[in-house]
């Protein structure tokens, strides 16, 4: 059984950022390609739920943080296509489920709580070896879907994309979305990936490690801007929580705040610096994970201490 998927819609952005500088930007929109799989989750997916079913396995397991968007995807794949499913989550349980883990176990999943420390261990052959003592057999997908078929997936995005453009930006945590986005691209096409951890030079050595795994030939037809994290992951302030307002408000997109919210904040940025020159055509992925906006602190954010 395979996830059902909607046509992903490109829209146009004519605002007077974009009009002052003479670039043309469009967004992808993948955050509509599913109402519950949203976003690039679906794509990593999508070649793990094949290779599942021809294993002939019933469950899948995964990995993921409280607030995952990745954890909410499985749980809703695996209602979807029946399996069950289990998200081995990073840190303690609390009494009263945040909304992305209620999700969740409404979807069936269910919950296993690790450790910090002990879920900075979570690849090595013993902790998976204890996994399947408690579980039992299952499928295996890796946090944020980051394997060889999650960027198998990955490589179809720009199929939606129908027009000629200069640059793709996404943002990136694991980096298996950009190292199969790079993979796509034409020789006169480049790619920028917005890092939303903080790190120097960490991400670039995931996709360069990515693109040696797979064979990929080597390029230099993509960079990692690494400027706009706001301090490190799911790391928000005022500024970036007014802008996300101000882009929905103006372009009637909604962004979340950890992932595509700072990739298009340092989009912006990076045009009214006169980063990108007039005429040149960017497209964006919006690779969905609104869900996580539900556990944001919004008073918190508007009053940082």
């Amino acid at each position: 059984m395979k996830i059902h998927s909607a046509s992903i819609p490109l829209q146009g952005i004519n605002d007077a950022t974009t009009k002052k500088h003479g670039v043309r930007l469009f967004v992808l929109r993948l955050d509509l390609n599913h109402p519950l799989i949203s976003g690039n989750k679906l794509v990593k997916l999508k070649y793990n739920i094949e290779e599942a079913i021809h294993q002939g396995k019933q469950t899948i397991l995964t990995f993921g943080g409280a607030f995952s968007n990745h954890i909410a995807a499985t749980a809703a794949a695996g209602k979807e296509c029946g399996f069950k499913t289990i998200g081995v989550i990073r840190g303690e349980e609390y009494a009263e489920l945040n909304p992305t883990l209620a999700f969740a176990k409404e979807c069936g999943m269910t919950l296993h709580y690790v450790s910090r420390e002990a879920y900075k261990t979570k690849t090595s052959h013993e902790f998976i070896a204890g996994l399947h003592q408690l579980f039992h057999d299952f499928y295996l997908v890796p946090e944020g879907g980051a394997n060889e078929l999650g960027i198998k997936g990955c490589t179809e995005i720009t199929k939606s994309i129908h027009f000629d453009f200069d640059v793709v930006c996404c943002s990136c945590g694991t980096g298996a979305t950009l190292s199969g986005i790079v993979q796509s691209l034409k020789n006169n096409e480049k790619a920028i990936g917005f890092q939303v951890l903080k790190g120097e030079n960490y991400l670039k050595t995931e996709v360069d490690s990515w693109l040696k795994r797979l064979n990929a030939p080597i390029t230099d037809n993509f960079r990692i801007e690494e400027s706009y994290h706001f301090g490190g992951y799911a790391k928000v302030n005022k500024e970036l929580f007014e802008f996300v307002e101000w882009f929905k408000n103006e372009n009637c997109i909604p962004l979340d705040y950890v992932y595509e919210g700072k990739m298009m904040y340092g989009i912006y940025d990076m045009i009214k610096k006169g980063q990108f020159e007039s005429g040149k055509t960017i497209v964006a992925i919006h690779c969905g994970g609104l869900q996580g906006n539900l556990g944001i602190d919004k008073y918190r954010i508007g009053n940082p201490k």
